[in-house]
């Protein structure tokens, strides 16, 4: 069984503290709840899968060790990398940024169906806010604070990170509320979530704010593929040094939830 891990981490002793990382959070079982659910929907499955395995295990982040860009979404999809493994892969979220990710060269191949299908990240890393796929979609304070401890090793082990693309606002919280554990982050005021707002935050880091490219966002036009190569254009600019964020929060007149 091919393990969800960065690509070429196993021959790499830099990285192998992501490879411990990854295993520790794929045995994870401190949330009852997440774990009865991912497990029960493993069990059950959808009917256009039923000839699959479920993962039905925490999945573990994604990408390219090196990466200057990180993807910081909400939680696994049930029928999505609950039942594949990894990020994004073999669901309709997936399906929408997986493209993108190929035509802004982030991606070496614009599909995701399984964790054997040859997909690699350049310059890019993906991880969550929570590892475990939540009923309803909605993972509770508890554990969200739960994972946070994998989340805060992983950001500082991934040493050359200069942007966090925020995919909706449980994303975008969860790194800010990363700096406050920090201690780099005495408050949130003005940090305000808004599709394309961005902000250079007080790890010297460039916060991305996006919508979810879930299907209520991506379906009702709400987010547009457009809308979503120019956050990863700018991303990419950012990363190579050619565009920065503002030196401080700029505040919007309203901000926008949805994720």
């Amino acid at each position: 069984m091919h393990p969800p891990l960065g690509e070429g981490m196993c021959c790499n002793k830099r990285v192998n503290w992501l490879v411990v990382l990854n295993q520790e959070v794929v045995a994870c079982t401190r949330c009852p709840r997440l774990v009865a659910y991912r497990e029960e929907v493993a069990r059950v499955k959808r009917r256009a899968y039923l000839s699959w395995e479920y993962w039905g295990k925490p999945v573990a982040g994604f990408g390219d060790p090196h990466a200057r860009v990180l993807i910081m979404g909400l939680a696994p999809g049930a029928h999505g990398s609950n039942r594949t493994g990894r990020p994004f892969t073999g669901d309709a979220s997936g399906k929408f940024m997986y493209p993108v990710l190929y035509q802004t060269g982030f991606a070496s191949q614009p599909t995701a169906r399984d964790r054997n299908d040859g997909l690699t990240l350049k310059n890019l890393y993906i991880t969550a806010a929570v590892r475990c796929a939540p009923p309803a979609n909605k993972p509770t304070p508890q554990e969200l604070a739960a994972c946070a401890p994998f989340l805060d090793r992983e950001i500082a082990g991934l040493e050359n990170l200069k942007v966090v693309v925020a995919l909706g606002k449980i994303g975008f919280e969860a790194y800010l509320n990363y700096l406050k554990r920090r201690g780099l982050l005495p408050s949130k005021k003005g940090y305000l979530f808004k599709h394309g707002a961005s902000y250079r935050t007080p790890d010297g880091k460039v916060l991305l704010a996006s919508y979810h490219p879930s299907n209520q966002n991506t379906q009702t036009g709400k987010l547009t593929r457009k809308m979503f190569v120019e956050i990863f254009q700018e991303a990419a600019r950012i990363a190579d040094g050619e565009a920065e964020a503002p030196l401080v929060p700029t505040r919007s007149p309203s901000s926008h939830s949805g994720a």
